[in-house]
């Protein structure tokens, strides 16, 4: 069974940083999706970003581009969400999410993944 654990959300200010961690393990595969999504309280789930282990091909939302980076390391089995310049609008629980295959229109489409992690709280506040 495929196990997801993100770790690293936390309090940033307007402008600040933060890396978060998803720790994957169970994959019966080499070749599966990560995807990142958030949501904020009284909004629906939204994909912010999402990487194959394969060719390491990204994905981003358009709100996030050229501020979050996703990355991956195979050897830890660990997808990483870089996000700078963050802005209170970015505040939301974030979660993780992997598949083994999912058609590129459909990555940022929450139901496209079977295996979730619990989430990590990311509040953008002064």
């Amino acid at each position: 069974q495929v196990q997801l654990v993100e770790s690293g959300g936390g309090l940033v200010q307007p402008g600040g940083s933060l890396r978060l961690s998803c720790a994957a393990s169970g994959f019966t595969s080499d070749e599966y999706f990560i995807g990142w999504f958030r949501q904020a309280p009284g909004k629906e789930r939204e994909g912010v970003s999402a990487i194959s282990s394969v060719d390491g091909s990204t994905w981003y939302r358009g709100s996030v581009k050229g501020r979050f980076t996703v990355s991956r390391d195979n050897v830890k089995s660990t997808v990483y969400l870089q996000m700078d310049s963050l802005k209170p609008e970015d505040a939301a629980v974030y979660y993780c999410a992997a598949t083994y295959r999912v058609l590129s229109s459909l990555v940022d489409i929450a139901t496209a993944y079977e295996f979730w992690g619990q989430g990590t709280q990311v509040t953008v506040s002064s």
